[in-house]
């Protein structure tokens, strides 16, 4: 099975066009023989690297104005806001894994999440996960997630579940995907370089699972002129703001394809999905390896409303 890793850049904060763009690219990828297309983290509208960059107190400002564009241009499930992508699978029989953000227009439609969906090949929501702890300044701009995401799901091309950039740092999250049998463990990030290359590695060492680890491939060029605060976010020195890191692990640990740095379009690996689970006669985390007389996992998978009404 081949998948496609998307290693595009979005166009930055611009919901229609953004939307637009991945549909070719999923038709593109589905050309060359793709059942699977894995977008990086909140790929859809793009992420918000802005409160990484604007300062604290002074920059609130700029803050609040880029919240309400993001905000603007965020996907609302509850109106359906990835049909485009739901009809391209099922037009072109892919599974996607999709990293977007998702507005809460169900409860009170200015909550924002930062969330991973699976995408079955009949355009089926097979799943839809919220990022359980946004990192540092992110906490300014998404809500925190529920254990209702956490889930591995019968996929056209295999059991696939998804944790979210630093959610991959932790040990109860992965163990909770590990013991639903995964075959495929998609990382959508941010991040990039040689730690979270070592990683995804050591994921798929001690999952025995395919591991497919990406983050945005973005330059300074890319961020449309019009955006506010363009000119603060990137300088026109800047090139680079994320080089990428699009990488294939095998189960147990292997390179199957990347890492593909400084570069865009799509990293490509063949994968035999039958391997993960073969893999783990060695090692088997939450199976021989498990230890239940010494250890206990409990996850909560309920969806928590943050009100509720009699």
């Amino acid at each position: 099975m081949k998948v496609a890793v998307v290693q595009y850049p979005p166009v930055y904060l611009d919901l229609e066009r953004t939307m637009e763009r991945a549909v070719e690219i999923v038709a593109e990828a589905a050309a060359a023989g793709a059942g699977l297309v894995v977008f990086p983290e909140v790929w859809i509208p793009g992420y918000p690297t802005y409160v990484w960059r604007l300062k604290p107190g002074a920059g609130m400002g700029a803050t609040d104005e880029l919240f309400a564009l993001s905000l603007a241009n965020s996907v609302d499930l509850s109106k359906d806001g990835l049909a485009p992508l739901r009809q391209a699978a099922r037009e072109h029989g892919v599974v996607l894994v999709v990293g977007y953000q998702e507005r809460d227009g169900a409860v009170s439609g200015s909550t924002l999440f930062n969330s991973c969906a699976i995408i079955d090949a009949d355009g089926r929501l097979a799943n839809n996960h919220r990022k359980l702890m946004p990192t540092n300044p992110e906490r300014m701009v998404w809500g925190f997630g529920d254990g209702s995401g956490l889930n591995v799901v019968e996929t056209a091309v295999g059991r696939i579940g998804t944790l979210i950039c630093w959610e991959n740092y932790m040990p109860l999250a992965r163990c909770g995907l590990y013991a639903q049998n995964i075959d495929i463990y998609a990382a959508p990030t941010w991040d990039s370089g040689d730690t979270w290359l070592a990683t995804m590695q050591h994921i798929a060492r001690e999952g025995g699972c395919w591991v497919v680890g990406c983050a945005t491939s973005l330059q300074a060029s890319d961020v449309p002129d019009g955006l506010p605060y363009r000119d603060e976010l990137f300088g026109a020195d800047e090139d680079w703001v994320n080089p990428g890191d699009a990488v294939v692990y095998r189960p147990f640990g292997g390179v199957a394809a990347g890492p593909m740095r400084k570069e865009k379009g799509l990293l490509w690996a063949e994968i035999d999905v039958a391997a993960a689970a073969a893999s783990r006669r060695k090692f088997d985390v939450t199976g021989h390896y498990a230890r239940p007389d010494v250890f206990t996992l409990n996850v909560d998978r309920k969806h928590k409303r943050p009100v509720t009404f009699d």
